[in-house]
């Protein structure tokens, strides 16, 4: 499978974003999100394939319409890379990195506009990705999130989902924000 560079990436983000806005809010996202998954990875991922995961995985943000639920940005983003042939490998980064993982009974018990099915990370390079996304946040202003204030976030949708991310703080650690965050001026929670 050939992996994408970032140029190729990048170019895609710019093709697909609505306005300059919504590209630079996506985009800046998607590679600080590899940036905390490259502090991350250990050895039995492929770094190139972590990396275009990354910068991948929100690309269907720019396919939500107006009043669509954003928890579906996943599989628009899917939709959107099988779409232009991109293999299923990279187009699961995006449907898969939700949350720590939805399942059918969380679609079902939870009433999400998604398909039914299970979107949990498989790999370990989706794995990563999925727990690299945990630390930042597009929010208005984008944000640094630290691992103990996302627990205390995916606790709502049950003590399963906080016990899963904490095995996943246990299995990579913690990264380092406080560089990334003074670099790109977004505060820390």
């Amino acid at each position: 499978m050939r992996i994408p560079d970032d140029a190729e990436i990048r170019a895609l983000h710019e093709r697909l974003a609505p306005s300059p806005q919504a590209f630079t809010l996506v985009y800046t996202h998607c590679e600080i999100v590899a940036r905390i998954a490259s502090q991350l990875a250990g050895p039995g991922v492929d770094p190139a394939l972590v990396r275009a995961g990354c910068l991948l995985h929100d690309i269907g943000v720019y396919r939500l319409g107006a009043g669509e639920a954003y928890i579906r940005h996943g599989v628009l983003g899917h939709e959107a890379l099988a779409g232009l042939g991109f293999p299923e490998t990279l187009s699961r980064f995006c449907s898969h990195h939700t949350g720590v993982g939805l399942t059918r009974e969380d679609i079902d018990r939870q009433g999400l506009p998604l398909p039914v099915g299970d979107y949990v990370a498989e790999t370990g390079e989706e794995r990563l990705v999925m727990y690299a996304d945990k630390f930042h946040s597009k929010s208005a202003p984008p944000r640094f999130v630290s691992a103990a204030a996302y627990t205390v976030a995916v606790a709502r949708f049950g003590e399963e989902k906080a016990a899963a991310f904490k095995a996943m703080v246990a299995e990579y650690g913690e990264p380092d924000l406080s560089r990334l965050a003074a670099e790109y001026g977004h505060a820390m929670s």
